[in-house]
């Protein structure tokens, strides 16, 4: 199931995607969020942000046949690419308002998400009023996301480059990134209960571009989208050469401080 009646939502491709950053779907850094998912038979499970579908794959296969499987991504192509993948159903939408069937409210079991609630700065506490809609009482809400820290070093430079242009670089931050307390507060809040929730600092090393494959990938056509191509990438240039002091070794290898906000929570009243 996908929506047939909607514009372009690209802000990156889905093959651009798969080659610079198939690491935040590697089975080394998703199977801590997945253990603590853990999907059974039978269970309805929605993947908040999709994606080209490599992990809700993963938790369709979980769930089995008597299972049933929901992803949501609101990038056009990579929904596309997830339905070719073998992802059976998937939807359009913009997670912090989500748009899908009505008869599929309070059905699910589950709700996952994996590297994508960053992206949601606009509105964070739509994306919990749509959890909240889809799960059934009980139902559980486990996450990882960027978190406070995320990316320190490459996002300062960002902000330093664009406001020496003259622009205010905090309007042009497309990133979310709480702390425990912020996003603890929010949940319960949308009337989640929180079981665990941590940040996790994880070293990601960047072999495919190295950083300015990232700032391309990450950065061009969503922090820097106000730009020509000549002007962002006179930033990209000043980012690169700004963070290789830090992130970059004396081989030429760069690597990224992620730091992750990983939580499990319970929909204790509808």
């Amino acid at each position: 199931m996908a929506s047939q009646d909607h514009s372009s939502t690209s802000d990156y491709s889905a093959s651009n995607y798969n080659q610079t950053a198939a690491f935040v779907y590697s089975t080394e850094y998703t199977a801590p969020i997945l253990s603590l998912l853990k999907p059974s038979i039978g269970e309805r499970i929605v993947d908040f942000g999709c994606g080209t579908g490599e992990l809700t794959l993963r938790i369709q296969e979980a769930v089995g046949a008597s299972g049933f499987t929901v992803g949501i991504d609101y990038n056009d192509d990579m929904v596309s690419k997830a339905l070719v993948n073998g992802v059976r159903h998937a939807y359009i939408s913009d997670l912090q308002n989500i748009q899908i069937p009505p008869e599929l409210e309070s059905s699910f079991d589950a709700v996952f998400s994996n590297a994508v609630l960053h992206w949601c700065k606009q509105n964070p506490r739509g994306v919990l009023d749509g959890a909240k809609r889809l799960l059934k009482v009980g139902g559980r809400f486990v996450c990882e996301m960027g978190g406070f820290m995320n990316c320190i070093g490459v996002r300062i430079s960002l902000h330093r480059a664009v406001k020496r242009r003259g622009y205010e670089p905090d309007k042009m931050d497309p990133w979310y990134f709480p702390t425990i307390e912020e996003y603890q507060r929010l949940l319960q809040s949308a009337g989640f209960r929180v079981n665990t929730i941590d940040l996790v600092p994880r070293l990601t090393p960047l072999p495919d571009g190295g950083l300015r494959g990232w700032l391309q990938l990450f950065a061009r056509r969503t922090f820097l989208k106000e730009f020509s191509d000549q002007e962002a990438a006179a930033i990209i240039d000043e980012v690169v050469d700004m963070c290789g002091v830090d992130m970059k070794d004396k081989e030429g290898n760069w690597a990224l401080m992620y730091v992750r906000l990983r939580f499990l929570a319970t929909l204790d009243s509808p």
